[in-house]
């Protein structure tokens, strides 16, 4: 690991002008390029204190052992460059995007004396027309299979292009008239060309031009009594018009745009983009990235811009550039992207109407892929099985941790205090072991205390259950009688995880040595930087951003906090379910939390005598007669509702913990979202 400070410029090295850096390791690999509109000022943000730069930031100096500069004139320049640089040496810390999956593109060879049209992927190629890309191939097909009876492209390989022209008979799509049939001399290579610009017009979305061409040579033909023509011409028509409807209309006035999402969490970001021409939505692709480095949304919209722009120019370029957030330097992105197209681009966020509707439509699809990318990520026994072991290591425990235990607190502003413990086995999510817990012992926002509490109640049932059945690993003795499953907290974790620092992993494992159990690792993972804090440890365990233990990490501690403020919200809503108390006339708000408070529930109220009820302060003889008639005529099979802190009042034993399992509160979504609401946890 590098000293950043044996290789900082001098005071005055730096030049206070735009321009492009690069920083390179001690074998002189290239590890980051950046732009900036002040190298001075930019460079100098990189050498400083290094507890004040972000982790990502921080272990990318750190690796680094120099930084060059090459000063531009603009900023556009500066864009161009870091482009360039960043496609030559492909720098390890730099967002890198790959695509999803492969799209297919409609392409038309240009390039070739006899123009064909095909299915290509891959990189794009010079001289080649693309257009797309597509969902799936079969979409181009049938596009394609529609648009050759109106113009009659070859489609066929070279093999079968050279073979044809060697026999003089054409392929079957010669004979049919879905060719034009260049390998014998049908049509020259001009006309054939001429027919294949055509071709690409159409795709581009210049299509009534030639169904009003289309439509005129129909009537003309029947006039002149050619209705053969005629009704050739009318099904050519037909058939435009049919593959024209296969993309709807979803932006008006033809509209040329291409419109970007981005789905992000801390360690990964999906991107979506829709490319509309004509108003009609004529391809679709997505890119996924590891963030590697500290960027913002407008960060990875820029670097997306600069991939999908880089090596495109002319229409390929739309006029209009709908996206979820600016970059920090908006003017020379906008600029840079107006000389690849060769006249003026708009790039800016819509606010209304049917581009804002649009954008939605796109967002969700982002969020749908960074949801998939995940789902396909866990489900890898490889992936699983490597991050276990980096989690291992990293910890330093004796074996890979197969049973992950992960625990979060959730209240809102100190009301309705409650607890999840969620489990994961080899990796994957075990829904039936999860546990609910209400923090009953004490109000207020001291997550560490609760979590002391419920790591406490979790493994005294555990131990309690250990002492009863015996040690349940030994034969069948920790099994229940009725279906032989184990107990509720009859296995132990090897690793126990919660959603916080030092102060909550300290707590947990207060809790363990107090219960006497010391065969248990504990970490925590604080949710800012992603940092890993063990016990009695002053400074954090830093896991690579690329890393599967910290991917797995953060799935478990980001599950445990949705299943937390899921139950949390549930707690919440019964605030607002009636109570019998409501009825009683006169009877206002303080004394009903007195009520409750002394006697624990609206169950054990209704059950008090008259003498008992006025045992509470401020209730006198006359309203507590009236309190019991109420009750009395109150349905006995409404639920009893605790006012004071919105909890159904049942027989549950108190300070114990609920045992519902997840899957039968809420099934986990893809891409649930963790934004919450004012003070919420």
């Amino acid at each position: 690991m590098a000293d950043p400070s044996s290789y900082r410029p001098k005071p005055g090295q730096i030049p206070d002008s735009p321009g492009v850096y690069k920083f390179r390791d001690e074998h002189r690999r290239v590890i980051y390029v950046g732009k900036a509109k002040s190298l001075r000022q930019r460079l100098a943000s990189y050498f400083q204190d290094l507890a004040n730069l972000h982790p990502r930031t921080r272990t990318m100096v750190t690796t680094a052992a120099s930084v060059e500069w090459t000063v531009v004139s603009t900023e556009v320049e500066a864009l161009q460059l870091e482009y360039s640089w960043i496609k030559e040496f492909d720098p390890r810390f730099n967002v890198k995007y790959r695509d999803d999956k492969s799209y297919p593109y409609l392409a038309v060879t240009m390039n070739e004396e006899f123009p064909r049209v095909q299915v290509m992927r891959g990189h794009k190629r010079k001289g080649v027309r693309y257009f797309g890309p597509y969902g799936h191939a079969w979409a181009i097909r049938d596009t394609v299979d529609l648009l050759l009876r109106v113009f009659p492209v070859r489609t066929c390989s070279a093999g079968v292009f050279k073979n044809a022209a060697r026999t003089g008979r054409p392929c079957l799509l010669g004979y049919i008239g879905k060719c034009s049939a260049p390998c014998v001399e049908r049509v020259s290579a001009e006309e054939h060309h001429d027919l294949a610009e055509e071709f690409c017009d159409f795709m581009a979305g210049r299509t009534g031009t030639y169904i009003r061409r289309l439509e005129k040579q129909m009537t003309d033909a029947a006039e002149e009594m050619e209705y053969e023509r005629a009704a050739r011409l009318r099904d050519d028509i037909e058939a435009l018009k049919k593959a024209m409807e296969k993309n709807a209309v979803v932006l008006a006035d033809a509209t040329d745009a291409d419109l970007m999402a981005v789905a992000e969490d801390e360690l990964e970001a999906a991107v979506q983009i829709f490319h509309v021409r004509g108003g009609r939505v004529r391809g679709q692709r997505g890119w996924v990235t590891d963030k590697v480095e500290a960027v913002t949304t407008g960060d990875l919209v820029e670097h997306a811009l600069q991939q999908l722009y880089g090596e495109e120019t002319g229409d390929s370029v739309p006029k209009e550039v709908l996206v979820p957030a600016l970059p920090d330097l908006v003017e020379p992105v906008q600029e840079w992207l107006t000389e690849r197209r060769g006249s003026n681009v708009s790039l800016r966020i819509p606010q209304r109407g049917d581009k804002r509707a649009l954008m939605e439509t796109v967002q969700r699809n982002a969020l749908q892929s960074l949801a998939l990318h995940k789902t396909k990520r866990a489900s890898d026994l490889t992936t699983r099985s490597r991050a276990l072991e980096e989690i291992a290591e990293a910890l330093d425990l004796d074996s890979a941790p197969l049973r992950i235990e992960c625990y979060d607190i959730s209240h809102l502003q100190g009301d309705d205090v409650v607890a999840s413990m969620v489990v994961f086995e080899d990796g994957l999510q075990r829904k039936s072991e999860y546990r609910r817990f209400q923090i009953k012992g004490f109000e207020g926002q001291d997550d560490v205390r609760s979590m002391h509490e419920v790591i406490t109640r979790r493994f005294r049932r555990y131990l309690a259950e250990k002492e009863k059945t015996g040690e349940w690993a030994d034969g069948e003795s920790g099994l229940t009688e009725e279906d032989g499953r184990p107990k509720r907290f009859a296995y132990p974790p090897q690793l126990v995880v919660v959603d916080g620092g030092q102060p909550q992993v300290a707590a947990a494992k207060k809790a363990l040595d107090e219960l006497g159990i010391d065969d248990i690792a504990v970490c925590g993972l604080a949710k800012r930087l992603e940092e890993v804090w063990l016990p009695d440890e002053d400074d954090p365990v830093v896991l690579p951003r690329t890393s599967e233990g910290l991917y797995l990490l953060q799935r478990v501690r980001d599950e445990a906090h949705r299943f937390a403020i899921t139950y949390q919200r549930t707690k919440r809503a019964k605030r607002f379910r009636s109570s019998p108390l409501d009825e009683v006339p006169g009877l206002g708000e303080t004394r009903k939390q007195a009520l409750i408070k002394h006697f624990g529930s609206v169950k054990k109220l209704r059950s008090a005598t008259i003498d008992q009820i006025c045992e509470v302060p401020g209730i006198g003889r006359k309203t507590a007669e009236t309190i019991a008639v109420a009750l009395a005529q109150a349905a006995p099979a409404a639920p009893a509702v605790n006012t004071a802190t919105g909890e159904i009042m049942g027989d549950e034993e108190d300070g114990e913990p609920e045992t519902t399992a997840g899957s039968s509160e809420e099934p986990v979504t893809a891409g649930a979202s963790d934004e919450r609401r004012g003070q919420e946890r």
